[in-house]
């Protein structure tokens, strides 16, 4: 009895099993693919375009180009932090309850990313919009550094065996988006309109070889 006892618990969930970095990687994918698309209603439904013809028509439309340039821009941002998370992932062999709750943070961010977007799209003339979503990415980019750095520290979640050379690139690129992110920050104060041109250095900068992982 006490035999088949023990064998049922073996072959029951474990008190850890919520840590299986595969249903973490699940998770992840399916709030990366969510708020990817959620980016699409910061663009106002052209409602006001009814009864409009020829120039004033066009006129109309062209006046969207704003939040049609922020839906790009952040669509683009979020998929270089897709990006990066499988990157990462694909070396992490296993997970713990610290780094769970890393991932999980940057999950929240990510899940902000469709808000902060849609105020940036209807005023990012606002030093304080600018912020904000300046505060947004600053956030991801310091939890994604954060992340690599308590899984590669002493090899915690990593093989061994992976070079230090990987891991260093992985802490380099860890430092790109905070520092675009305080760059666009204190532009903000400055020239708010021009602040969210700063986030186009992200991928001009992963695209060297310091940073390439």
């Amino acid at each position: 009895m006490e035999e088949q006892a023990t064998a049922a618990r073996s072959n029951g969930p474990s008190a850890k099993s919520w840590l299986d970095i595969g249903r973490l990687i699940s998770l992840s994918d399916g709030i990366f693919a969510f708020a990817m698309t959620l980016l699409v209603v910061t663009i106002d439904i052209p409602g006001g375009a009814k009864g409009l013809q020829g120039e004033e028509l066009h006129r109309y439309l062209l006046s969207q180009w704003r939040p049609l340039l922020v839906f790009f821009q952040s669509f683009l941002l979020l998929s270089i932090f897709w990006v990066t998370h499988h990157r990462q992932f694909g070396y992490y062999r296993r997970t713990d309850h610290r780094h769970t709750w890393i991932s999980l943070g940057i999950l929240l961010f990510v899940v902000l990313m469709p808000y902060t977007t849609d105020l940036l799209g209807d005023t990012s003339g606002d030093w304080m919009v600018q912020l904000i979503f300046a505060v947004n990415m600053l956030a991801l980019g310091l939890l994604f550094s954060l992340n690599w750095q308590y899984a590669t520290a002493g090899y915690r979640l990593v093989d061994p065996g992976l070079s230090r050379e990987i891991i260093n690139r992985g802490r380099r690129r860890g430092l790109v988006v905070p520092l675009c992110s305080l760059g666009a920050g204190v532009l903000a104060f400055v020239a708010p309109h021009q602040a969210s041109w700063f986030y186009l250095l992200i991928p001009i900068a992963l695209s060297f070889k310091p940073f390439r992982t």
